[in-house]
Parts: structure tokens; C-alpha cells; sequence
């Protein structure tokens, strides 16, 4: 379908997404009354912190119970939140296309009736996973149609509850200039954190990679990589998780010279227990287990690893230059000139560049937005003491 009919059928079927909205519209009246900060402005009825596919969702189920003065920020321009156009490296959803969610039960609103309202009758069916890209432009999509107000380049600093006014300080600072302005204090009763993975911690890098590399020779997966500099290079990555495929494939894909991923596991993982946990029984159920199966549940998850898909692994592996070093232990590293040696349990690499796909740590201290109130979070440890001799499921 050429562009104009694209654009007719999203402007189609944002039409029918909103008549269906009338429909369902009872009972029209807000229950929340509405109030003001000490100088008058509005206190909102709830911020939402991000503006991906989860702040979204949340400010249109809070649009669907009558509470309408809210807020989404993100600290990303306007319809980049999140990683699909960012930092995502893969080439379409790990997800089936088949899952629902956003539309809240909104027929109208799902991705595939916004997919087909723009390719045509059919055209769900010959759609495999779904790319990147156009997952992105359906968010974008579904954030006009749905007129969720979003506050773009807009980081939130540290959240501070005022008693006196019975409400949340969120404090805003503009992204995106040379000269920041000053930041801004919205006021808000509730704050939803909508901020990803990136909400529970931080991207890490090793302290030994940091202390050892100057920043140009490294990059973290999560960051951004000029991967058409690498041409030409070898590049060794650390990890075995889909990121790290997903950054083998794309520098193959700019004519890195080669490719070595390297692991410690003495294999990669063959089962995927991530996949398993994918279905509605665990998803919503999980949580009414009591603590000490909970517990073995993840546990026995985290132990067995997760597997790069295997279309990922096709991916990077379809180039001659990639290669795989399983049992592969970093040692040390060392800069010599614009060249890195890294010594490991199993030999030695010299490599003109280093990719770290070590994932992230989850550690609520480190969030800037929770410095005030992360001591007084509880953790899953403060309530619970694994039982003497249960360690995993299976054991």
C-alpha cells in the first residue's frame, strides 16, 4: 500500500478507535476534583515517568476510569521512547506478534487491526515477527489517537512527597540543549515509574573493562556504537545474552573483519525458561504462590541462563568472521596504542575494539528519581528468608 493509503487507513482507523471510545464512554463525569499548588498551578491527578509502551498503556487505563489530568515525560524526544529506536539492535520484536496488551481490550486499538488498517486485508497473516520500526510507529500511532498528553526531552530528578500539600514534588529539567533550563517542579498526587528496565538499576560495565580502556575503544550495548567506524576491525564481545548477538550481527552487517563472542558458560544455554514463563497461567498467577515457591520458580530461572533466539543466533552466525569462545573468562585487559589484548581462561585476543553486553544491575539506590525514598522501599529480602535446603526447583 503506497504511503498516502497508509496514512489514510491509520487516520481510518484512529476514527473507529475513537467511536468505539464514545461507545464505552459511562459514565462520562471525572470522580477526582480537581487542585492547585501553592501558586495556583495545577496539581496533576497522576505523572507518569516515560513515555514507552508501559506509560503509555497506563495513562490510557487511566483515562478509561475518568482520571484525566495526567502527565506522561519522557526524557527522550517525542515517540523515541524506549529502545526500539534507539538502542535496540535486533530486527523485530522477540515477542509474538499475537500478544495483546495496550489496547485494553479495545479491539480497534490493537496492533493488528492498526497493521491491517494500513496493509490491507491479509496482511497480518504473511506478518512473522514484528519489526522494529513498526512497533514504534504503532505507539506513536496509538499515543495521537488516544490524545495522551506527553512532555518529550524531560528528565525527572528526584521525587519528594510534600505533606503540606498532600502530593508528590517531581522535579523537571529540558534535555536536548547546551544550556538545560532551570528545572521545573510539577506537583502531582500519584507517580507511576513506566521506566523500563533502566527503572530497577543501571546498565554496567565492569569496573575492570572502565579502569582498563579508554572510552574509546568500548562501548556498552546499550549505548550508542558507530558501527560503521568498525569496518574493518576486529571486535570481541562479552556475553551471550540476545543484546550481544544482536551487536555481533549489526558490526558484521558494517564489514567488521570479525567477530568474537565470548562466554563463560562452557556451552550456550539450550532452554529457554523465559519463553516457558510466557503464558497467562504464570504471568498473572505467579504472584499468588506463596513466598517459598515464588522463590524457586526465579531462582531456578536465573540459574539456568537465557539463550539468544534463534533467529538472532542465525543472524550473526550466517558471517564468516563470527565466531563463538564458550568457557571464555576475562582476565585482564590491556590498551596497546589503538589495540586491546584481553587475556582470558582460554588464551589471549587482540582486538581493536570491545562490546560489553553484560546486561545491567538492579539496584534501587542507583535511581536518581527514588534518592529520597529508595531507604524506606523494602525489598523482597527484608520479607523473606529462603528455607534451609531449597534451593532450586528440582532439587
Amino acid at each position: 500500500m503506497r504511503e498516502g493509503g497508509e496514512q489514510d487507513g491509520a487516520a481510518r482507523q484512529a476514527a473507529r478507535v475513537r467511536q468505539e471510545l464514545d461507545l464505552l464512554d459511562y459514565p462520562r463525569r471525572p470522580w477526582v476534583s480537581p487542585r492547585r499548588g501553592p501558586a495556583g498551578e495545577a496539581i496533576y491527578d497522576v505523572v507518569i515517568v516515560g513515555a514507552g509502551q508501559s506509560g503509555l498503556a497506563a495513562a490510557f487505563g487511566l483515562a478509561r476510569e475518568k482520571v484525566a489530568n495526567v502527565l506522561v515525560v519522557d526524557e527522550n524526544p517525542l515517540d523515541r521512547a524506549g529502545p526500539w529506536l534507539n538502542y535496540a539492535r535486533m530486527r523485530t520484536l522477540r515477542t509474538p506478534k499475537h500478544l495483546t496488551g495496550p489496547d485494553l481490550g479495545v479491539p480497534s486499538l490493537t496492533p493488528r487491526a492498526w497493521y491491517e488498517a494500513l496493509h490491507g486485508p491479509g496482511s497480518w497473516e504473511t506478518l512473522g515477527l514484528i519489526p522494529k520500526e513498526t512497533w514504534a510507529a504503532y505507539l506513536a500511532w496509538y499515543r495521537e489517537t488516544l490524545a495522551i498528553p506527553v512532555r518529550p526531552s524531560t528528565r525527572v530528578g528526584a521525587l519528594r512527597w510534600n505533606a503540606g500539600l498532600s502530593a508528590w514534588e517531581v522535579p523537571c529539567t529540558a534535555m536536548g540543549s547546551a544550556a538545560p533550563t532551570p528545572t521545573e517542579t510539577l506537583f502531582a498526587r500519584r507517580v507511576v515509574l513506566a521506566t523500563g528496565i533502566d527503572g530497577s538499576g543501571r546498565w554496567q560495565i565492569p569496573g575492570f573493562i572502565r579502569e582498563a580502556l579508554p572510552a574509546h575503544l568500548f562501548a556498552h550495548t546499550r549505548e550508542t556504537i558507530d558501527f560503521a567506524s568498525l569496518a574493518g576491525k576486529r571486535i570481541a564481545v562479552l556475553g551471550a545474552g540476545a543484546s550481544a548477538f544482536d551487536n555481533a550481527a549489526t558490526a558484521l552487517e558494517h564489514g567488521a573483519a570479525a567477530v568474537t563472542l565470548c562466554f563463560r558458560r562452557p556451552e550456550l544455554v539450550k532452554v529457554n525458561a523465559y519463553r516457558w514463563a510466557e503464558f497467562v497461567g504464570f504471568l498473572r498467577h505467579l504472584g499468588d504462590l506463596d513466598d517459598a515457591d515464588k522463590w524457586r520458580f526465579i531462582r531456578q530461572i536465573i540459574k539456568m541462563g537465557q539463550l539468544p533466539p534463534a533467529d538472532t543466533y542465525k543472524r550473526a552466525a550466517a558471517h564468516p568472521g563470527f565466531r563463538l569462545d564458550a568457557g571464555c573468562a576475562w582476565k585482564r585487559l590491556e590498551a596497546r596504542g589503538d589495540q586491546v589484548v584481553i587475556t582470558t581462561s582460554s588464551g589471549t585476543h587482540e582486538v581493536d575494539f570491545v562490546i560489553v553486553g553484560t546486561g545491567f544491575v538492579t539496584d534501587l539506590a542507583l535511581r536518581p528519581e527514588l534518592t529520597a525514598v529508595e531507604p524506606l522501599i523494602a525489598r523482597w529480602a527484608d520479607r523473606f528468608t529462603p528455607p534451609a535446603g531449597a534451593d532450586v526447583v528440582g532439587e
